[in-house]
């Protein structure tokens, strides 16, 4: 079974992203900041993240992504950036902190998932 770290603050979303997986093959773990959800992955290693880049609390999705992934124990964690902005100089900052893709809300659960898929089978995920 695959682990699934969605880390958002509005909880709506959380919620469809977790009905977007099958229970059968994920387990769905959430956090609605950074700093929670860096401390998950510490624990659990989960094979993705999907993170928002607008978060409370002290710091961004963009810093917890280089956080993980600077992290010898978290560093495998695929990481797909679900945010609400398209501004290309966040996603260049995503990417260049170690983010393997690159999600625009709102959007489509099957494209997520087929991204999710994608990365699975070690495909590009951009």
């Amino acid at each position: 079974m695959k682990k699934l770290l969605i880390v958002d603050d509005n909880r709506d979303i959380r919620e469809l992203v977790i009905a977007t997986f099958d229970p059968a093959e994920y387990r769905v773990l959430e956090a609605a900041d950074a700093m929670r959800a860096i401390a998950i992955a510490t624990v659990e290693k989960p094979d993705f993240i999907i993170m928002d880049v607008m978060l409370q609390g002290g710091i961004n999705g963009i810093e917890a992504t280089r956080t993980i992934k600077n992290n010898p124990l978290t560093k495998n964690c695929k990481v797909i950036i679900l945010t609400g902005t398209d501004e290309k100089q966040v996603q260049k900052e995503a990417l260049k902190a170690g983010a393997e893709s690159y999600f625009v809300k709102p959007f489509s659960p099957l494209d997520l998932l087929q991204r999710i898929d994608n990365l699975s089978l070690g495909g590009v995920g951009a």
